[in-house]
């Protein structure tokens, strides 16, 4: 049988107007690398930054979130932004492959920056107060998520295959990087003025806005798409519901510590999964899918999606469980007020982002020549030791020793980031590499999300055993009358964990100032005291991080095995395209970058003109 030729030219991006320096321009890339990194650093970085604040925040507009009413305030604040961001990406990256990445990222900053001024000048107070700074989170979230969505595909677009990796490293550096420095900067911060966490990232949105504007081109073929609404509201539905259930789940519910009977947790976790069940039927269905599941037939991108996942998951409860461990336990022993915590925390906290610093872009760098499998797998393995290593610390531990875990757990972080990201986006068509960055975004966010509420009810879970029998003895030892001591010891531990999180001496917030004007001066001052509570619930506490740790160690460790199977170094740029004859079987996904005559032999040439004219080319024998 003749070879069959193909013609897949499809027609040419809108001319663009030249800026400071063009696409064709040997400085582009860097122009588009510096950019995209600040826009990334920024969206991540506000990502983990309200988490630090949340105590100046909520003095600030004078609520107590610990209050049974203000529970959902506290939640919203801290998933918010998460859950906008995992939901909307995938979209956003599609509508970059549509209409031009550099616009939709461009819009992103601009979002993302008046959002920012809207929630540094909240007008109102309390509850109100509270509303605000949800609302306008989620339309942060938004921008973030436009700049996020976009950002790799246009550095994926602007670096060749064999600079990509180092790029790709520079901007997961910021990516993930800016988690940990947000910590940091909170805290710093919101010492000083509450309102600074939201004003620091206002003078860098406005010069990343006229930036980007001046400087990025959609370099990317675009061509005329329909947006998969169904495929959209559904998936947007389902994840909502999954991830409100996850969020849910850590709130105590009909005498249990955790919401795993509440009526609404089960639901929207049952039709979460129903409706994201939904979507993916859809999207085999319909002729151009938001999320196009035939990607996942490429090895390096769906292992790579996969073992993303799992890195986040255990990289999120990591970050939140080191916190609570340092803030609720370990500083306060060491003579540090609670008020003074989330700040030391996060200082504590620097060995972690200085060995992910360090790594990321080495690692990236050296995923150029040698691929991304060997990285990324031996990373989540030395992830996976470091949590370990964390098990063996007692509770108390020895500072430099902990320093040690957290820099190593960094590089491994790092060694695994950069070139899984790399080899990821590395194995994209173009026109699909907007949707592809998304779908890698999703996965990383979502995982985020979920990784607090697994590990935060896991943490629940082991500390519900053991520690309403260390209150009740510890504090009717203090003579605290036993009605009172049971009371306490029967509270769901997520109320004395959260205070401990949000900078309150937690036996000072429960028991108020009434029954602690009734004990003796001496036991009062005991029971108030910067060691009373963490010695009376260490033991408590290390058993839940037990349980925490061994479940990150099975997580890391899935992640790596799964990095296994991405296969060896494989690049969609050098795959054979324009002017090589091979065999085409159905497997085969086809893009924009068949630009030409093609030239291909295949037992099937009706499947062949079928796919050929799905993409708006001609096939001719």
């Amino acid at each position: 049988m003749p070879p069959i030729e193909t013609s897949t030219a499809g027609p040419e991006a809108p001319g663009l107007r030249r800026r400071w320096a063009g696409p064709d321009s040997p400085s582009y890339k860097w122009v588009a690398l510096s950019n995209t990194t600040l826009g990334v650093l920024m969206a991540t970085m506000n990502s983990s930054i309200v988490l630090i604040s949340l105590p100046a925040i909520f003095r600030g507009i004078h609520i107590d979130p610990l209050q049974p009413g203000n529970i959902s305030y506290l939640l919203w604040m801290i998933m918010g932004y998460m859950l906008v961001t995992a939901v909307l990406v995938v979209t956003l990256g599609r509508l970059g492959d549509m209409y031009g990445r550099a616009k939709i990222y461009n819009a992103g900053f601009a979002v993302f920056t008046v959002a920012s001024i809207l929630l540094a000048v909240d007008p109102l107070d309390g509850g109100g107060g509270a509303m605000w700074l949800i609302i306008v989170r989620v339309l942060q979230g938004i921008g973030g998520a436009m700049l996020m969505a976009n950002a790799t595909a246009i550095l994926t677009d602007a670096f060749s295959a064999d600079r990509r990796g180092l790029a790709v490293g520079i901007n997961a550096v910021a990516a993930i990087g800016g988690s940990f420095i947000g910590l940091l900067v909170g805290g710093v911060l919101s010492e000083v003025d509450w309102r600074l966490v939201f004003w620091i990232s206002v003078p860098f949105g406005v010069i990343g806005t006229i930036w980007a504007y001046l400087s990025l081109h959609s370099t990317n073929i675009r061509r005329a798409h329909k947006i998969d609404w169904p495929g959209n509201i559904t998936f947007a539905i389902g994840l909502i519901l999954l991830l409100v259930g996850i969020i849910y789940v850590i709130q105590p519910y009909g005498g249990h510590a955790e919401g795993w009977t509440n009526p609404f947790v089960l639901g929207c976790l049952i039709l979460g999964v129903l409706t994201l069940g939904a979507f993916c039927i859809i999207e085999t269905r319909v002729d151009q899918p938001m999320f196009n599941l035939r990607l996942f037939r490429i090895p390096a991108f769906a292992f790579g999606n996969v073992a993303t996942l799992m890195s986040s998951l255990s990289r999120g409860g990591l970050q939140f469980m080191l916190i609570i461990w340092l803030q609720g336990i370990w500083l306060p022993l060491h003579g540090y007020d609670y008020s003074e915590t989330p700040l030391w925390s996060a200082i504590y906290m620097v060995p972690l982002t200085v060995g992910f610093l360090g790594a990321a872009p080495v690692a990236g760098w050296l995923s150029d020549r040698f691929g991304a499998r060997m990285f990324a797998t031996g990373g989540l393995v030395i992830v996976a030791v470091t949590f370990g290593a964390l098990l063996a610390l007692p509770t108390d531990f020895v500072y430099w020793q902990f320093a040690v875990i957290l820099f190593v757990s960094g590089i491994g972080a790092g060694l695994f980031a950069s070139p899984n990201m790399t080899g990821v986006m590395n194995s994209l068509p173009p026109d699909q590499r907007g949707a592809g960055s998304g779908m890698l975004s999703t996965l990383q966010n979502s995982g985020m999300a979920l990784s607090i509420g697994v590990f935060f009810s896991t943490l629940i879970a082991g500390l519900a055993a053991t520690m309403p029998a260390a209150l009740f003895s510890g504090l009717t030892q203090q003579n605290v009358p036993a009605n009172v001591a049971t009371n306490v010891a029967n509270l769901p531990p997520v109320g004395t964990l959260f205070a401990a999180f949000l900078g309150y001496n937690p036996m000072q917030k429960i028991l108020g100032p009434q029954v602690l004007a009734q004990l003796p001066p001496a036991n009062a001052a005991t029971v108030v005291g910067k060691q009373f509570f963490p010695q009376l619930v260490a033991d408590s506490f290390h058993h839940g991080l037990v349980i925490v740790f061994l479940t990150a160690i099975a997580i890391s460790l899935l992640g790596a095995l799964t990095s296994l199977f991405r296969g060896p170094r494989y690049v969609h740029d050098e795959a054979p395209s324009v002017g090589h004859r091979r065999e085409l079987d159905r497997s085969d996904v086809f893009s924009d970058e068949n630009v030409g005559v093609v030239e291909f032999t295949t037992p099937d040439p009706r499947f062949l003109a079928r796919v050929v004219k799905q993409r708006g080319g001609v096939a001719r024998r």
